[in-house]
């Protein structure tokens, strides 16, 4: 696992956006899942600004999601099918036959997770997945105790990430209690996880998953069995990591040739 420490999240946008313009340039049709929340935004803005300026051809890249409300209804602002359109594919100027995602309104939602794995695999797997982290050490939306080998499923929302999600709605009664997430072990299988991490509220999850040991209890911490996984993070998100000089000075001494 690589751990980068950078200024801001500014700094952070640009890194990974960056690794994202390298992959696309090696495998145009790349793969690429993408996380929701306020935290990856400064990527995809940097990609759009990319795209606007030439810097980056995205015209053949897919994307994928990580996650999924269920029970709101279709076109809804605020599932994430809407918001990954809003943020990531029409910024970039690709169409909605590059998007996979699963169906959060399905007649069968188990079904339909199960499904949504199939395709990603069908699909080829995915490339780069981008992931967030909650205050409670969930990736995806598998909350803290989710089986470290999970696939693709419905979960139940903790009262803390839904009030974590609360901000985007108007009320608290308005957040979903269920979901449909890649499991810890479908987001193990991408070839190369990127986990983006900024905020003071983010540090001690960000300590525990990197520093701590493996456990169900922190999702996050399944990273470390990933043999490419690289968590990104601000200065204040990395304010609790005891290694933290010894994170910088490494990165600091990296090969030029070895990439993100």
């Amino acid at each position: 696992m690589e751990i980068v420490i950078v200024p801001d999240p500014a700094a952070a946008g640009e890194l990974i956006a960056a690794a994202i313009t390298d992959l696309l340039t090696d495998k145009p049709d790349a793969l690429l899942g993408v996380a929701t929340g306020s935290t990856p935004l400064p990527i995809y803005q940097s990609l759009a600004a990319r795209v606007g300026d030439g810097r980056l051809d995205a015209s053949r890249a897919r994307i994928c999601q990580l996650d999924e409300y269920v029970g709101l209804p279709a076109g809804h602002p605020e599932s994430y099918r809407s918001v990954v359109l809003r943020e990531v594919v029409e910024p970039l100027g690709l169409t909605e036959e590059s998007f996979l995602g699963p169906d959060g309104n399905a007649a069968d939602i188990a079904a339909a997770a199960t499904a949504y794995d199939r395709a990603l695999a069908e699909a080829g797997g995915v490339d780069l997945q981008l992931l967030g982290i909650g205050t409670d050490g969930h990736i995806g939306f598998n909350e803290p105790c989710s089986s470290l080998s999970s696939r693709t499923r419905i979960k139940t929302l903790t009262r803390q990430t839904r009030e974590d999600n609360a901000r985007f709605f108007d009320s608290l009664d308005e957040v979903p209690h269920h979901v449909i997430t890649q499991g810890i072990g479908t987001i193990l299988e991408a070839r190369h996880l990127v986990l983006l991490a900024t905020g003071e509220a983010k540090a001690e999850a960000v300590a525990l998953a990197v520093e701590g040991p493996l456990a169900a209890a922190v999702p996050a911490s399944a990273l470390q069995l990933h043999p490419h996984a690289t968590v990104v993070v601000d200065e204040a998100a990395a304010s609790k990591l005891k290694l933290a000089d010894y994170f910088r000075d490494t990165y600091a001494a990296k090969p030029a040739w070895q990439k993100l």
